[in-house]
């Protein structure tokens, strides 16, 4: 069946409330952890992961650090008005957002919208002994979103300080509890660094320095990524294909010394999250673009939801290759015809794609490569980069389990019945898992 033809309703599987663990274990890598090797599964304790892991590999970790995204006003009236940040509008750079001073704006998700149909909202909270304002006006609406200007009154005053005092951390709504106190440090993984996040990397909250220490005397290669993960996360497939499914996009960095580090790996990873896989593989699709333009710039190189399919089945032309069609006019292809005909199907090898967009950031004299992607993976994606997978166990009828039984072949059902039978913990605070397809 072509991917965009899968039945969202073929990969369900009932799920008890009680299940679904409301809070993490008290220490984060005694949580279980089951192993499917080729077929075969086994359940171990997370702190002994690194024992199945084969010596001199590549592990790549997302050091997205989650934002206290929830902002709370009240409005004269008594009614609560919620403005959940989304991602930045003005800047629009992450790093230059945090540091903005007296005003930027978001787009962002607005809770009781029919509460606030006008008028600004303000706030006064304390930072360091100083009292300041805090107002929001509501601009225009951005696809399901709205952008929202927030202004305050005390210029040395970072938009980061603002969001640590006034804002909440997002906990996933399926939690169905308040964010309390303990989630500002168990919703984090222990090595976030980049702030930027509406939600955690769920597989990297099982992570001690113990373990991470044990991983090194395993010789075992670490690297970061960043990317910052959406509240798309958690929307449903609300479409009985997944066709009708639109993926958000979601932002990346990822420096030049773990293009170099992928290279010296033979371009093979261990990926710790869903999020690792999803910037991993949308690198091999960029290194496809610069290598049909050497030209293109950072937001060109963004990777659209269905590219990889595309590409896979010829659809996707570069404007030069879409001149030489031109020109060929039915005659016979050149050798550079032929070879642009390769890689637009998607056949270049994951070591050229990736030497490629290193020497792309060469000639733009760039350390680190900022883009997006909105790619899916689902049941038919040929992964190219990662070949061991860490992961939580995810919502039925989600993407998150596409991806997985993408990585396993379709055998997602003998992972997640053997969960179930042997009380696992499931979602963002439940146990762990390693994928060795």
């Amino acid at each position: 069946m072509e991917t965009k033809h899968i039945h969202i309703s073929d990969y369900n599987y009932p799920l008890p409330d009680e299940r679904i663990a409301k809070f993490p274990l008290a220490q984060r890598d005694q949580s279980k952890l089951l192993v499917y090797r080729h077929g075969q599964v086994s359940d171990d304790r997370f702190c002994h992961l690194p024992q199945y892991l084969p010596e001199g590999a590549l592990m790549v970790f997302n050091n997205t650090k989650v934002i206290q995204a929830r902002l709370h006003f009240r409005k004269e009236t008594g009614a609560l008005i919620e403005i959940f940040l989304l991602e930045p509008a003005q800047p629009a750079d992450y790093e230059l957002m945090f540091q903005s001073r007296e005003r930027c704006s978001w787009y962002c998700l607005v809770g009781n919208l029919k509460k606030w149909k006008e008028g600004t909202l303000s706030r006064t909270i304390t930072i360091g002994g100083e009292t300041l304002t805090v107002r929001a006006t509501r601009g225009q609406l951005h696809g399901t979103s709205y952008e929202i200007l927030l202004e305050w009154d005390r210029p040395t005053v970072s938009f980061s300080e603002i969001i640590e005092t006034m804002g909440e951390l997002p906990i996933p709504p399926y939690l169905n509890r308040e964010t309390q106190e303990s989630d500002k440090t168990t919703y984090q993984t222990v090595y976030s660094k980049i702030k930027g996040s509406v939600a955690a990397p769920t597989a990297g909250l099982h992570f001690t320095p113990q373990v991470l220490a044990d991983l090194d005397a395993h010789h075992i290669d670490r690297e970061e990524l960043t990317l910052h993960v959406g509240a798309g996360t958690f929307k449903p497939v609300k479409s009985e294909e997944i066709a009708g499914h639109e993926m958000h996009t979601e932002y990346i960095a990822v420096r030049r010394q773990t293009l170099e580090k992928l290279l010296a790996h033979g371009c093979e990873a261990i990926a710790v999250g869903t999020t690792s896989v999803r910037t991993l593989e949308s690198l091999y699709y960029m290194g496809l673009k610069v290598l049909a333009n050497p030209d293109v710039t950072e937001a060109q190189l963004h990777v659209d939801q269905w590219e990889p399919y595309e590409r896979e089945k010829g659809k996707v032309k570069s404007e030069k290759f879409a001149a030489a069609d031109e020109r060929d006019e039915g005659r016979v292809k050149s050798e550079k015809y032929a070879a642009a005909d390769e890689r637009e199907k998607g056949k270049v090898k994951s070591e050229d794609s990736i030497r490629a967009l290193l020497a792309w950031m060469d000639r733009n004299d760039l350390q680190t490569l900022h883009s997006s992607t909105q790619i899916i993976i689902a049941p038919g994606y040929d992964y190219k980069i990662v070949k061991m997978l860490v992961t939580n166990f995810h919502q039925p009828q989600s993407t998150l389990l596409l991806l997985v039984s993408a990585f396993v072949h379709g055998d997602w059902h003998t992972i997640y019945d053997y969960a179930l039978a042997h009380d696992f913990r499931f979602l963002s605070y439940g146990d762990s898992s390693l994928l060795i397809p």
